[in-house]
């Protein structure tokens, strides 16, 4: 019976981590092993930082936030407590927006959180 070859398979795997790979420094790019390292390391950094992205983006709307609320006499925790005893169920995310493209609408929400806060 012959014998198994595996070059074509071991050739694809091989090539498949060092494309991954272009870009980086010296052997890192050229060499298999350590290719191998740093593409794992590379994904591991990659599947920390997509969580990690979530959260650097709510700590940017916050700030966005604050600095909108702030401008019309406000802060931010008091913006929100405010909207919600108004009942304005509004995402981080959207205020952000409105805060910074529509200040006018953003100022007319600050006042209906002022009123429910009062």
């Amino acid at each position: 019976m012959a014998r198994v070859k595996r070059g074509v398979q071991v050739r694809a795997r091989h090539n498949k981590i060092l494309d991954m790979a272009k870009g980086y420094r010296g052997r890192n790019a050229t060499c298999y092993r350590m290719a191998l390292e740093r593409v794992e390391k590379g994904l591991q950094y990659a599947y920390r930082d997509r969580r990690n992205k979530k959260r650097d983006m709510r700590k940017l709307w916050i700030i966005r936030i604050n600095a909108g609320a702030r401008a019309h006499g406000l802060t931010y925790s008091t913006l929100i407590n405010g909207l919600g005893l108004a009942g304005i169920e509004i995402d981080r995310k959207v205020l952000a927006e409105l805060a910074i493209h529509q200040p006018a609408d953003f100022g007319q929400l600050v006042e209906q959180a002022k009123q429910a806060a009062a």
